[in-house]
């Protein structure tokens, strides 16, 4: 059973592997895991219509426009080492080997149709990285360069506080905090030089705590798990700024989440240590309210490059007259989401010191807002309070005033022409190797 503590989504975790040192005969162990995964997503990507005639007490129409499909390849070597009893360093390096992603039109939707070209978001001719200056063909509207590097390394310190190799009426109780350094190239997109930046990296820093419990019985083995992951800083090249004024929720958003399953052994070869498994588990992680990269990332910075008159182009100071324009970062604001999968491993052990598994993931995630920046913060009257003010008396964000939020485009995040990510399905497939000394 082993934790993919390597990748964004919480799986099976290693709930019987205790990593040691300082034992009788045993001066420390040291644990070497290669994980590959292959991911494909695909989404559903609709948006408001705020010319439609709609009942009063219902929402928002909304429509459907393009679908959205991204395979990534990752390789990720894992180093775990015993320090003391029961607890140990882990390093991993998640490496990207290829990611690429487009967008094409809905079943039903054509280039007269589809709000994304009508707004000139993307133009009637489409637009793709691997040839900027010949039409798309056929429904294929946005194709994005071609992805390949690091995001972050991962260092951890653990320790199992209860270990079931040791006393066997207990479980395996282990605890587990991770810091995730952001040290790859920034992802970012360039509409006059797209196959230049290649980068995989977010440039966030982040915190992950995790906990699990583990217990073997004759022919089963139950495990859970639990995280909680936040951002702590960001590099210099981050997308991740404050602009100041009445911008709201520019981080990253914090995910949460737990994982439990079931291992049930088809070979238990107590003796020579030899093994055959079935795990089967599933796993929730909530995402919370904050900015992140959408399907739709690369399309908003194409649109929002201030090199050109496009519609996404942003102010970067409200207050001054004119227009101080600067580029759309791309990154976008999410709502709250909830992600649930189902976890599919088999998994073989042969002998006390080599392991494998093949492992599928289905996953699924609710629908939810990909672009709803607000317009700003209404300020308290001056008078009423000793920060900053404002001289009206009302509880609107006032334009051309510190209120406004420069992150705020109206084209995509005002109500009625926000993006929606619906009908997310996601496979995975991996293999892992690992080998304990």
């Amino acid at each position: 059973m082993l934790l993919l503590c390597a990748s964004a989504a919480a799986r099976a975790n290693p709930a019987s592997i205790v990593p040691s040192a300082a034992d009788p005969g045993n001066p420390a162990d040291l644990h070497v895991r290669i994980d590959y995964e292959y991911e494909v997503d695909t989404a559903s990507i609709t948006r408001e219509s705020v010319g439609d005639p709609v009942d009063p007490l219902a929402p928002l129409p909304r429509h459907k426009d393009l679908k959205f499909h991204q395979f990534k390849h990752t390789l990720t070597p894992r180093v775990d080492l015993g320090v003391y009893h029961d607890t140990w360093f882990s390093f991993a390096v998640p490496i990207v080997i290829a990611q690429a992603r487009e967008l094409r039109l809905d079943d039903g939707i054509d280039r007269d149709s589809s709000s994304t070209l009508r707004d000139g978001i993307v133009p009637v001719t489409g637009f793709d990285t691997r040839d900027p200056s010949t039409p798309t063909l056929g429904d294929l509207i946005f194709r994005g360069p071609d992805r390949k590097g690091i995001d972050q390394i991962h260092l951890g310190l653990n320790v199992a506080p209860m270990n079931q190799a040791r006393d066997d009426t207990k479980p395996t109780w282990k605890l587990g905090a991770e810091v995730r350094l952001a040290v790859g190239r920034v992802m970012t997109f360039d509409r006059l030089n797209p196959g230049a930046e290649t980068g995989v990296g977010k440039g966030v820093h982040e915190l992950r705590l995790w906990s699990s419990f583990d217990r073997r019985f004759d022919h089963t083995e139950a495990w859970f798990e639990m995280f909680w992951q936040v951002p702590f800083a960001e590099k210099q090249a981050s997308l991740f700024k404050d602009p100041g004024f009445g911008s709201t929720n520019i981080a990253l958003g914090q995910t949460a989440g737990a994982s439990f399953g079931v291992e049930t052994f088809a070979v238990n070869d107590r003796v020579n240590n030899n093994r055959i498994s079935l795990d089967l588990g599933a796993r929730a992680v909530a995402h919370f309210e904050g900015r992140e990269y959408s399907e739709m990332w690369e399309v908003f910075a194409f649109a929002g490059d201030s090199r050109g008159v496009n519609p996404l182009v942003l102010d970067a100071d409200p207050v001054d007259p004119g227009l101080q324009a600067f580029s759309h970062p791309g990154i976008s604001n999410f709502e709250n989401y909830l992600e649930t999968a189902a976890h599919f491993a088999l998994r073989a052990e042969l002998g006390t010191h080599v392991r494998f598994a093949a492992l599928v993931d289905v996953v699924w995630k609710t629908s939810h807002v990909i672009s709803f920046a607000d317009a700003g913060v209404d300020l308290p009257t001056c008078g009423t309070t000793s920060g900053a003010c404002e001289d009206d008396e009302n509880d609107l964000v006032n334009p051309g005033t510190k209120e406004v939020n420069p992150l705020h485009a109206p084209r995509i995040d005002l109500v009625g022409h926000r993006y929606f990510s619906e009908d997310n399905l996601g496979v995975v497939v991996g293999v892992q190797g690992q080998v304990l000394f």
